[in-house]
């Protein structure tokens, strides 16, 4: 549902709040839910800072004093926090200025950005054709692609910043869970939620990331300072030689196109004539990782929406009298998308008495995830000590970051009218990472001279729980060959 043009400008204490109609580059495709009208006057010793003279976007479900912070939903049209959330402050603190709010698929949940009440983001990657940007960061993706800005945050809890990287041909990082404080990020589902980096330049993406890594005292899942000096042990990319990478064996899904398979294969190849080691890797629990990362985050996300009942937050039907179950009920079904409502609904029965082994069940495959990637890898993983790594362990695992090139919007609306769960596929390569809450990045490749060359393709690569400066260096590495 998009707002009618009747609610398209409003000034609001030097933010311009749009739901159409702006005069930005980002309203081509929009990409954006509002604008920042910065006051900001560079100084003598802001010009030294790290990020000055850079822009950036925040996806709207990142805290921002200064106007509203809707989350894409009707629930949340007109909520105006009071806090600005730590990732915003530190950027600004780092020199750099916020210029919008991106769009998103309603508060988070989606892998399209179809799902906004603002309307859909379009790719800016194909011209003309009205193709998906992915989600659900997809209005951050879009703004890095189209040069609105020069990076952007977005919030990744299943693959949310990685996808839409990879459908518009831009960088999207995913950090270690806990690795940036998620103070002030609206949450979708708690425990998997991490603040996620895009950008076109692997150069901006490690700036922003020292910027934003940091314990935060306020986030209760930000990774403390004892175990952050653990990581400065860690060993560093020496040489592309010495490093080994990992091809697993559960990627190579039935969904996957022979281009994307191509991808990958070149990317192999590239790689052994760099003098890395290829080894093929088994990680059964990969196969089990989309239905209980759906079980975790619908029984998350059912939590974390209860609040949202019109009468706390959200909003207010208040067209007809009724007891306080019905104006709940009838606020809660008025202010919620389709997508929104379904995984409520989802993650509610996940948590009844009669299904709450579904829950427990997804849990032990997430455990049993993290100790295959522990056997997997070369390095421990910091929290689970009494798993030890492998002498011969790979430094980093690589596979494809989607099954297909980004569908049109009609091909989207079609799918999702046959079967919704066909949209969820979208999510079987990036979900692994996520459960286990280790760092993952998805890069552009493009093909040159022929027919596919203008199509955005990416290689996402993955790495051991707090190693996200050697993911980050191997990447800066690969892309030079690219």
């Amino acid at each position: 549902m998009r707002l009618p043009r009747t609610h398209s400008i409003a000034q609001i204490e030097g933010i311009t709040v749009f739901r159409r109609g702006l005069s930005t580059r980002a309203d081509e495709f929009n990409s954006l839910i509002s604008e920042v009208k910065s006051k900001k006057h560079l100084s003598e010793k802001d010009s030294v800072k790290p990020l000055s003279g850079t822009s950036f976007v925040a996806k709207d479900n990142i805290a921002f004093p200064q106007g509203y912070t809707t989350c894409a939903s009707k629930a949340l049209s007109n909520y105006r926090s009071p806090f600005k959330a730590t990732v915003i402050q530190s950027l600004e603190d780092a020199g750099s200025d916020l210029i919008g709010k991106a769009n998103l698929d309603e508060f988070g949940m989606g892998s399209s950005n179809v799902e906004s009440y603002f309307g859909a983001v379009i790719n800016p990657a194909f011209a003309n054709e009205k193709r998906i940007a992915g989600g659900s960061s997809g209005g951050s993706a879009a703004a890095v692609r189209s040069e609105a800005s020069t990076f952007a945050l977005g919030t990744d809890t299943g693959g949310s910043v990685r996808l839409p990287a990879a459908y518009t041909g831009v960088i999207g990082f995913k950090p270690t869970y806990g690795r940036v404080s998620r103070w002030g990020v609206i949450p979708y589902a708690q425990t998997l939620d991490t603040v996620g980096i895009l950008a076109r330049d692997i150069g901006v993406v490690k700036q922003v990331f020292n910027a934003i890594d940091q314990h935060d005292e306020k986030d209760v899942t930000s990774i403390p300072e004892e175990i952050r000096s653990d990581w400065s042990g860690l060993p560093k990319l020496a040489d592309m030689k010495n490093t080994t990478v990992g091809v697993p064996e559960e990627f190579l899904v039935e969904e996957l196109s022979g281009y994307s398979r191509q991808v990958w294969y070149d990317t192999l190849n590239s790689l052994r004539k760099l003098g890395c080691t290829i080894k093929q890797v088994n990680i059964p629990q990969i196969e089990k990782s989309l239905s209980a990362y759906y079980t975790i985050v619908s029984a998350e996300a059912a939590s974390n929406l209860s609040r949202y009942d019109g009468v706390r937050y959200g909003f207010n039907s208040t067209d007809k009298p009724g007891t306080v179950h019905d104006i709940i009920s009838r606020n809660r079904s008025s202010s919620f998308g389709q997508e929104v409502q379904r995984r409520i609904i989802l993650g509610n029965y996940t948590l009844s008495s009669e299904s709450g082994d579904h829950y427990l069940k997804a849990t032990e495959v997430r455990k049993m995830l993290v100790k295959e990637l522990n056997q997997v890898f070369s390095t421990q993983h910091m929290l689970f000590s009494d798993d030890k790594p492998s002498s011969s362990g790979c430094d980093v695992l690589i596979s494809p970051t989607y099954t297909s090139i980004p569908c049109t919007l009609d091909e989207y609306h079609n799918m999702n009218e046959e079967n919704f769960l066909n949209n969820y596929i979208n999510d079987i390569l990036t979900v692994p990472a996520s459960l286990a809450g280790v760092p993952a990045i998805s890069v552009p490749y493009q093909k040159q001279n022929t027919p596919e060359a203008k199509i955005p393709e990416a290689i996402q690569i993955i790495a051991q729980h707090g190693n996200d400066e050697f993911l980050l260096d191997f990447t800066k590495e690969l892309m030079m060959r690219f």
